[in-house]
């Protein structure tokens, strides 16, 4: 079992206004696999070395490392802690403080030390975390099920959900659409789905208007084209057809990861055919010094983020100029990073992604919210 614990994208954009002395970030490869997890421990050892290392080469306090080491040598020794683990491990301290979270993507090993944390990785995890609903509709039954990256698949109790679609129109109605009754073929049958349907729709709506997972329909085409006509709740235009009375949750599960990666891919494709649009508007830019004053300013409307690569350097608290550093130190920290924290506080829609996902395959691509 998986055991994740992961910020939201709000929290990561308030941890980036965390500033301290030494703000160490160490991403590492872990397992759920307790047996194997010594490995990471020690892992997590030679990484911390080399965040003290430097701190020390910056000839920071060494009273304020020790205090570092004991945060991270008290996690190190927590055996309960380290029993239950997922694929990736985040750790953001300071000398006063150490977070942690748990993360079902799986990550590489990553120590950066700064007056600030690192987190794009923990962008990355948030922007695509395969987390979704799913209908399973047929006349003969239907059952919400709740998907998520680190636990397995389960069926969302929901007040009041039909058991099928007799329990909406009755036994009798339904032996009215085969000639006995007054309502005849398929056109009478048609409205009893229609009203079984609206019956879903109006139970679902309080359980998901809560809920920011995507909706993937699993259903045969007549009940899916109602659903998509009748419910005001919108769901993926992808669909896991054919009859779902058969195939159990974590079936569903696993015919559902396709789905949410077309889902994803569609979500680039939108923010590079608004980006092309915008560029003819002067709303566009790939430039890291534009990109850092729009963000300063609460200009940017849409950014994404190469999730893998580290440009060092300072931005400029006030006006958002950037300097950039020759190589990773104790003071630098990525400027990416930062002007993805600032962005997501003025509420910009932030998407960590493959270099390769970005226009021109520059290390952020911005849309900015008026003519630069």
């Amino acid at each position: 079992m998986y055991y994740v614990d992961m910020p939201s994208a709000r929290e990561i954009g308030d941890l980036n206004l965390v500033r301290s002395d030494a703000a160490v970030s160490i991403y590492l490869p872990t397992t759920p696999l307790s047996r194997e997890v010594e490995a990471s421990r020690i892992n997590l050892g030679n990484l911390v070395k080399k965040a003290v290392s430097q701190l020390e080469a910056s000839g920071f306090d060494k009273r304020r490392i020790v205090l570092l080491q004991e945060q991270f040598d008290d996690l190190l020794a927590d055996d309960e802690f380290w029993s239950h683990q997922a694929n990736s491990l985040a750790i953001l301290a300071t000398p006063e403080s150490l977070r942690t979270y748990r993360m079902a993507n799986k990550l590489g090993e990553i120590v950066e030390v700064s007056d600030r944390f690192h987190l794009k990785p923990l962008l990355r995890a948030i922007t695509f975390p395969h987390v979704a609903h799913i209908l399973a509709l047929s006349e003969n039954a239907v059952r919400l099920i709740e998907v998520s990256a680190d636990m397995p698949a389960r069926e969302v109790s929901v007040p009041d959900m039909p058991s099928d679609l007799t329990d909406v129109v009755g036994k009798a109605t339904i032996k009215d659409y085969t000639g006995t009754g007054h309502r005849q073929g398929v056109q009478g049958h048609n409205s009893y789905l229609a009203r079984y349907v609206r019956k879903i729709n109006a139970v679902l709506r309080p359980v998901l208007m809560r809920s920011d997972r995507p909706l993937i329909l699993a259903t045969a085409k007549p009940l899916e084209a109602l659903f998509r006509s009748l419910s005001s709740i919108p769901a993926l235009p992808d669909t896991i057809a054919g009859n779902p009375e058969h195939l159990t949750d974590a079936e569903l599960a696993s015919a559902a990861r396709p789905v949410l990666d077309a889902h994803y891919a569609e979500q680039i494709k939108d923010f590079h055919r608004l980006f092309e649009d915008r560029t003819g508007q002067n709303r566009t830019t790939t430039d890291i010094s534009d990109a850092a004053r729009l963000a300063t300013f609460g200009g940017i409307d849409q950014l994404l983020i190469d999730i893998d690569s580290v440009v060092d350097g300072f931005v400029d608290d006030e006006s958002g100029e950037v300097r950039f550093g020759s190589e990773p130190d104790a003071a630098n920290y990525g400027i990416v990073d930062e002007i993805a924290g600032r962005a997501l506080r003025t509420g910009a829609r932030v998407m960590a992604v493959r270099k390769e996902d970005i226009p021109g395959h520059h290390d952020l691509a911005a849309i900015s919210r008026y003519p630069i």
